[in-house]
């Protein structure tokens, strides 16, 4: 029986922005099923990593592929990923509802009116369905996100600092509903600096050093060991 392909699998994956490097030859391998964790400090190539497996930087050089197939932002491929970055992808001129089914529309998901109120309805923001982006909480903005990147049910999920500005309950939230799309079958990827969440939450956990990947492995809350990915 063949082996099913991993969600996500880079080869030789390298970013460089002029002179710089910012991600060097990393071969990363995400199985379905599985939640990775990648850690840094501000400015080690988190956010463009993850952009790089979304598609939507183009590498310098080696390649990404999404189930065996190469990456492509292309419409039929975009519907394989959904991605919580720092920019917000809502309109502040449309209510939580409508950002839902606007964007379940867009991906061609059936029944987008149901979708989007199932979907407040999980992330807790059914009583505030008519509400504008700008009338809500950070944490709430962050609920809403997630929501958004969820409409049309992606097999993958990159989300970068998803527990930014969230308070303690909203962090709590946040760690289930990944947890559970994790034991659905999809694929996660996420940046975080909390080293506790991280370790909570992630089957593997890497931290990216000067353009290299290395994997990280935990003895106890605080302290943690590299060694080469």
């Amino acid at each position: 029986m063949t082996a099913p392909q991993p969600a996500i699998q880079t080869v030789l994956l390298s970013k460089s922005f002029g002179l710089r490097p910012v991600l060097h030859d990393l071969n990363l391998t995400i199985p379905a099923g599985q939640c990775v964790g990648l850690l840094g400090v501000n400015g080690a190539g988190k956010t463009t990593l993850l952009r790089c497996l979304a598609s939507l930087t183009r590498p310098t050089s080696g390649s990404v592929h999404w189930f065996g197939e190469a990456a492509a932002d292309k419409p039929q491929s975009r519907r394989l990923i959904g991605m919580v970055g720092h920019e917000s992808r809502v309109y502040p001129q449309l209510s939580l509802r409508e950002n839902l089914v606007f964007a379940a529309r867009m991906y061609g998901v059936h029944q987008p009116e149901s979708r989007a109120d199932h979907l407040l309805q999980d992330v807790g923001l059914a009583a505030r369905a008519s509400a504008k982006p700008r009338e809500i909480s950070r944490g709430m903005q962050q609920r809403i996100a997630l929501a958004r990147a969820l409409v049309h049910n992606p097999p993958i999920l990159l989300l970068d600092e998803p527990f930014a500005g969230l308070d303690a309950h909203g962090s709590e939230w946040l760690v289930r509903m990944i947890d559970s799309l994790r034991n659905e079958g999809h694929a996660v990827c996420f940046t975080s600096h909390d080293l506790a969440v991280t370790q909570q939450l992630a089957d593997v956990v890497y931290e990216l050093r000067s353009s290299r990947l290395e994997k990280v492995r935990f003895y106890g809350p605080n302290l943690m060991m590299r060694a080469a990915a």
